[in-house]
């Protein structure tokens, strides 16, 4: 090899590796947002699970447990059309209170490497009620 083929020799080796690194980083950011959207949705579920323990009524703990799950899924690129599930048929003092938080990996940006679609992250927490606290009176 002569001096002057070493240059086009390494831009011929960086034109080749560049798009696989690229691609590489994409598939990252990808696994990524699994990952973030796996821990936000149990995050949500829990805190939504625990708000909604804390209330005196069904209709507040189903209103509660939907705020903070609302407020806890923000981020579209990792948690896109998010739901919040509210069972309080076990609700009253001594009872427990489960919440079941979805949403979907979003695949908006990552058009080049065409990943598949993800289905649903979901997960579901319980909350128990205080067995000493008065339930709200029916009025």
């Amino acid at each position: 090899m002569r001096f002057g083929d070493r240059g086009s020799a390494d831009a011929l080796g960086l034109s080749l590796l560049a798009p696989a690194a690229i691609g590489l980083a994409v598939v990252i950011v990808f696994l990524g947002r699994g990952v973030d959207s796996r821990a936000t949705v149990q995050s949500a579920a829990e805190a939504a699970a625990q708000a909604a323990a804390q209330e005196r009524s069904p209709a507040a703990a189903v209103a509660a447990a939907e705020q903070v799950g609302a407020a806890m899924l923000v981020d579209r690129s990792s948690c896109s059309s998010p739901l919040v599930l509210v069972d309080t048929s076990a609700f009253g003092p001594g009872g427990q209170v489960a919440v079941t938080v979805s949403c979907t990996v979003s695949v908006d940006d990552l058009e080049l490497v065409d990943p598949p679609t993800p289905g649903p992250t979901t997960a579901t927490a319980f909350a128990t009620i205080d067995p000493l606290r008065a339930a709200e009176s029916a009025p």
